[in-house]
């Protein structure tokens, strides 16, 4: 399937598999789908399965946000707490679509229970209580880890109920963005279809222990976290020179925090030294450098912060200024944490790996013990001349069966789902986007034209909250703006957060509102707000004792992120 075919099976508002190998577009994709919910005024939960797959999209973890956290089971009486989880129950009415990315790494019961809670919070028998779930993923990456020892059998996401009863049309995209003309593309092929034999390792076996080509230097991926940390640590320390630190900084409510942190590749205290092997971490907006790019740490800058100089194995040489990593909550961002995106680089492991493209790199298989990991090392390289294999076990060349007999029925639904498009006229899969768009999502869709009964043009009214941001920009109070308008003064800071959402406003404009409280007060509450794990307005107005309202709470809270 082509991506413009998938783009307009997500606008019809179905429940689609995205899936693909490497290098097909998988994440492009979503991320132009989200921004077309956004333009279209849709809410869209943004989740994977695991921190770091998260953290690539600026989302949570699917756990988080659907409130099974830890849990392997659900009982009714853990329905019954969600029910008055207010920001549980708001994650599932507020957003029209969810999106699930790493889908491989979910295990079947974990997606079931999404779907049992939906139900249950949205009082619907439809599948995840009506919205439309995108899965995103590709099973012959990393499987779901299991904390219990007692199932020994994996449990994939597509064996759940949830999946069978969810009508979920395949999207499987065959477009290739990375290299297809060489070696590694046919092993990797090899791998996805069983038939990797003999055959497959005589072309690893030209890179045994053979330096990889061109100037890159290689970074090593082990399966085991004890190697990489020793690597790291040991290479650094052989560095002569100063060590500079660099600490991260955050901003937002003290859980959300920690959590970001944990699901995120940045470290809270980067230690470099001139000379330094490293890798980026994040995505460049501009294109500079993506996730997995190696350089060298060549100098620091001459100001206070002294941001590291740093030298790309194409010999760009740049400054590596620290970048943002977000939780957004339903528009607004609950947590910031903001550090240079570099990361000590001789060593990573194979599953902080997943999502990278290396364009050298040393891989030991030697003791690889999950089906799909040899799949997800060798898939990080560009070429199969970047590549340095240090050993190879059987099982680094295996993927599940359950994966290779599932992939064929991928592939034929994906077919399927080809055939369907094929069908509909260009008229009417256009009718079918608006009618998603106004029946399904309540979005900003586009009416059919009435027929005119004047010339004259009736003039579009100016929207409330963009009225409230006019009168703000005149360090008008919120009490005064609620008089002027007849509103009350929580709808004015409805707007004020809606505006936040939206990123259409700067603090600047409502800087003047602090002073609707004394300093000592604003001061007392914005503390127990840093405090707060989720920025929930009753707890804080409980500790209070009612000393303050919840308007008073609300109008501090806009001062505590972003």
């Amino acid at each position: 399937m082509q991506q413009d075919e998938a783009f307009n099976l997500l606008k019809m508002g179905k429940n689609i598999f995205l899936t693909g190998e490497a290098g097909s577009g998988k994440t492009y994709l979503l991320n132009k789908y989200i921004q077309y919910l956004r333009e279209n005024h849709v809410k869209v939960a943004v989740t994977a399965s695991t921190g770091i797959a998260a953290t690539h999209l600026q989302g949570v973890t699917i756990h988080s946000w659907s409130g099974i956290g830890v849990r392997e089971t659900l009982t009714g009486n853990d329905l019954e707490k969600l029910i008055t989880s207010s920001h549980i129950k708001r994650n599932y009415k507020q957003n029209k679509v969810l999106i699930i990315d790493e889908i491989s790494m979910l295990h079947k019961h974990q997606l079931d229970m999404v779907d049992t809670i939906a139900r249950y919070l949205l009082g619907s028998d439809k599948p995840f209580g009506g919205i439309q779930v995108i899965l995103c993923g590709d099973f012959f990456q990393l499987p779901p880890i299991s904390s219990n020892a007692l199932m020994q059998e994996k449990q994939f996401a597509f064996e759940a109920s949830a999946w069978k009863n969810g009508n979920f049309h395949v999207c499987y995209l065959h477009e290739q963005h990375r290299q297809v003309d060489d070696p590694l593309y046919d092993i990797l092929n090899d791998i996805r279809s069983g038939t990797a034999g003999e055959h497959t390792k005589v072309p690893l076996r030209t890179r045994y222990k053979k330096e990889p080509h061109g100037a890159t230097k290689a970074t090593k991926l082990y399966s085991c976290n004890m190697n990489v940390d020793l690597i790291n640590e040991r290479e650094l320390a052989s560095i002569d020179g100063q060590e500079k630190i660099f600490r991260m900084t955050t901003l937002g409510y003290s859980a959300t925090v920690e959590g970001l942190k944990k699901s995120c590749l940045a470290l809270e205290e980067l230690k470099l030294k001139l000379g330094a092997e490293v890798m980026f971490i994040k995505n460049d907006v501009l294109g500079k450098y993506v996730n997995g790019t190696r350089c060298v740490v060549v100098g620091f800058e001459k100001s206070p912060q002294g941001w590291p100089i740093i030298k790309t194995y194409d010999n760009e040489i740049f400054i590596a200024y620290p970048e943002e990593w977000k939780y957004e909550d339903n528009g607004i961002v609950r947590a910031i944490i903001t550090q240079v995106p570099l990361r000590l680089a001789w060593a990573i492991t194979i599953h902080k790996s997943q999502g990278m493209t290396l364009d050298a790199a040393e891989i030991d298989l030697g003791d690889a013990f999950e089906p799909g990991m040899g799949y997800v090392a060798l898939s990080r390289v560009r070429r199969l001349n970047g590549l340095k294999l240090m050993n190879l076990n059987e099982m680094a060349l295996k993927v599940h069966p359950k994966i290779l007999q599932h992939d064929k029925i991928f592939k034929e639904c994906s077919a399927a789902s080809v055939q369907y498009l094929k069908e509909l006229s260009e008229d009417n899969m256009a009718q079918f986007h608006k009618q998603t768009l106004a029946e399904r999502f309540g979005g900003c869709a586009v009416k059919p034209i009435a027929k005119k009964k004047t010339k004259k043009k009736k003039e579009k009214p100016i929207p409330s909250h963009l009225m409230t941001l006019e009168m703000l920009k005149k360090n008008q109070s919120i009490e005064s703006i609620a008089a002027e308008r007849g509103v009350s003064m929580g709808t004015i800071l409805n707007h004020i957060e809606k505006l936040k959402g939206l990123k259409m406003i700067e603090s600047n404009y409502f800087n003047h509102l602090r002073c609707m409280l004394e300093k000592e007060d604003f001061d007392a509450i914005f503390a127990e707000l840093n405090l707060s794990e989720d920025g929930r307005l009753t707890p804080i107005y409980n500790k209070f004792d009612g000393k303050y309202t919840y308007e008073n709470i609300r109008l501090v809270r806009l001062f505590v992120v972003g």
